[in-house]
């Protein structure tokens, strides 16, 4: 009885601020009425759900907190993991690499990996700087130069989004981001089903933009599939011309469909990852600039650069004996990737039921999302000044006694008195 009078006199109070929020309104685009219906009832579910599984995690963080919250929405997921471990969140895809796991993954990884080896990104990244070295406005310049690099490297194709020239190319472009934008707000708005039934609003917009992705892929791959035939032997190998010479032993499987939802994924890894990386990167040597005139110093010493030099002299000189001797520019680049990481959450479905180390009960089924971006904020794991940006955390210095807690996913090695922070990562 007490939890049922909690529920009514929170919907109550919702029903209040819903009345003052018309933008909410506007953004389900529902009377009031119904807006508060649906919020009664999911706290009922709310409250059903406690009482009847205490062993499994906490319900935290349901749809319409991460609706009001959402100009905030990875911050507030991280106050949520300070205060909860473990607890419970209540198209476009397909069966790419992030949506996929056992074979088709590790099938997809295996393909892919040799066109991601450091000998193969090294080579090209010396005629990349070459071509696309300018001024930039910057975020939106790295998102193009990505997506072109990622073409070239991984399709064997020349988009040139950076000249904005070809007008195919731009629509592509828009209609590849704008859907991105689209399926993050389904995340918060709990009629997104209905709104796609009934192809109204955004899920409107979204199969309009899936169209224009599909027919732009399948030009793609129609394209190199010809260029093969017609250049056997002589074409430069690349993830997509791996997978299309898989596809010819397995065409039961390995369908056209089944490709578009390859290189959607492999366009989201390399274009998104990377340069929301380095624009972070950026942002933040211009807040911290004592640590930009470190790595700048670094790089100049570590170059040999002594004057001022052309860009294609400097980069001649990055060679891979000058890279590993970045220490520092290595562990800000790092820095970097724990507070603002590419992926700010992931998540795994279970197979199994399972027990987690802190003893709540999975079921088989249940979706399991972990939090990088909170990840690297917990002060349990790197200290009292987690969210301070701090690349010298990542090193031990030989006349310190203290060692970093966690290591990241890259293998730090330095000279001068510094050794590698001693720290794992491990899979959740």
């Amino acid at each position: 009885m007490g939890n049922m009078v909690f529920v009514l006199a929170v919907a109550f109070l919702l029903m209040i601020s819903l009345a003052t929020r018309s933008y909410l309104l506007t953004l389900l685009g529902l009377p009031l009425y119904v807006a508060v219906g649906f919020v009664v009832s999911s706290l009922v579910t709310y409250v059903r759900e406690l009482i009847s599984d205490a062993h499994r995690p906490p319900v935290a963080g349901p749809m319409m907190n991460q609706l009001i919250h959402f100009n905030r929405l990875f911050d507030y997921q991280v106050t949520l993991a300070q205060r909860y471990h473990t607890y419970r969140l209540k198209d476009l895809f397909g069966d790419g690499i992030f949506a996929v796991d056992g074979k088709k993954w590790r099938h997809q990884r295996k393909l892919a990996s040799y066109e991601f080896s450091a000998k193969v990104l090294r080579d090209f990244s010396s005629s990349v700087f070459r071509s696309n070295a300018a001024k930039l406005a910057l975020k939106d310049l790295l998102m193009k130069s990505a997506m072109d690099t990622m073409f070239n490297v991984g399709f064997g194709v020349e988009l040139d989004t950076l000249s904005g020239s070809d007008e195919t190319s731009n629509r592509f472009i828009k209609a590849f981001d704008d859907s991105n934008v689209i399926v993050y707000w389904r995340y918060v708005d709990v009629f997104w089903k209905v709104k796609r039934f009934l192809n109204i609003g955004l899920e409107r917009n979204l199969k309009d933009n899936i169209k224009v992705i599909d027919n732009f892929v399948y030009r793609l791959i129609h394209h190199k599939r010809e260029r093969m035939r017609n250049e056997e032997g002589t074409i430069k190998e690349d993830i997509l011309s791996r997978f299309l010479i898989e596809s010819e032993k397995d065409k039961e499987n390995m369908t056209d469909k089944y490709l578009r939802e390859i290189i959607r994924n492999f366009l989201i890894a390399g274009k998104d990852t990377s340069a929301n990386t380095l624009a972070w990167f950026f942002y933040m040597l211009c807040k911290h600039p004592r640590i930009q005139e470190k790595v700048a110093i670094e790089v100049k010493l570590a170059a040999e650069v002594k004057d001022q030099i052309s860009v294609d002299k400097f980069v001649v000189k990055l060679t891979k004996a000058a890279l590993d001797r970045m220490q520092y520019l290595h562990a800000t680049l790092t820095e970097t990737l724990r507070l603002y990481p590419p992926v700010p959450l992931d998540g795994k479905c279970s197979n199994e039921g399972d027990i987690l180390p802190d003893g709540h009960k999975i079921k088989k089924g249940d979706g399991i999302t972990y939090m990088p971006y909170a990840m690297g904020r917990m002060a349990y794991i790197w200290g009292d000044d987690a969210e301070v940006f701090r690349p010298e955390k990542l090193f031990k210095l030989v006349d310190k006694a203290k060692e970093a807690t966690y290591r990241t996913m890259f293998t730090l090695q330095s000279s001068h008195g510094q050794r590698p922070a001693s720290v794992r990562v491990s899979s959740p």
